[in-house]
């Protein structure tokens, strides 16, 4: 079940990790997000903040795709506590809500790593309450502008994200622009965490 009325335990939080590590990705267009065009039958998301100029910009928005400050500023807690960014890492993170916590199973489908890009994607597991891959990713292109990009696709995959389908995108939108601000506030601050 993705939403608990109690903050789960570690020894709940590591059985669910353990079970989430043995399942499929719930959908079929892997590695999508790397495309100009998403897949149909999803909703899209595409948002990007600027961080900077130059190598310094670039290093710090990669380092805090490491350190998974994007999820870290958006309050989430992580299981385990910094998974690794490599293709196939499981990872649960843990989402405090008004009413709860939402427990959202994902693993990453691939990593991209060059001088001008950074970042990797993950892709929702059974239990997600949404169905699709988003992506995080440090760009800097060739007059040495870098930005934080975060490209999505999903759909609902439980009976509840169907039914309260407007309150779960304000949620993701919410949840994203969070995402944004953990990875620029942390640009900002030279790489100390806020």
């Amino acid at each position: 079940m993705p939403i608990r009325l109690r903050r789960p335990s570690t020894e709940s939080l590591e059985q669910l990790f353990e079970d989430a590590s043995g399942q499929q990705v719930t959908y079929a267009e892997v590695g999508a997000t790397r495309d100009a065009e998403l897949p149909a039958g999803y909703s899209h998301d595409r948002h990007s903040v600027a961080l900077g100029r130059g190598d310094l910009a670039f290093a710090l928005g990669a380092d805090a795709l490491r350190r998974w400050r994007p999820q870290v500023g958006a309050g989430a807690v992580l299981t385990p506590p910094l998974p690794k960014l490599e293709t196939g890492t499981t990872v649960l993170t843990t989402f405090p809500m008004q009413l709860g916590f939402a427990i959202v199973p994902c693993r990453i489908v691939y990593v991209t790593d060059d001088e001008h890009s950074f970042g990797f994607a993950y892709g929702t597991l059974p239990g997600h309450p949404e169905c699709g891959e988003e992506a995080f990713h440090v760009r800097k292109d060739v007059e040495g502008l870098v930005t934080f990009e975060i490209v999505a696709f999903s759909r609902p995959a439980l009976l509840l994200t169907r039914l309260g389908r407007p309150v779960a995108r304000r949620t993701q939108a919410r949840t994203t622009r969070a995402y944004l601000a953990g990875v620029a506030d942390y640009v900002k601050s030279g790489g100390e965490p806020s």
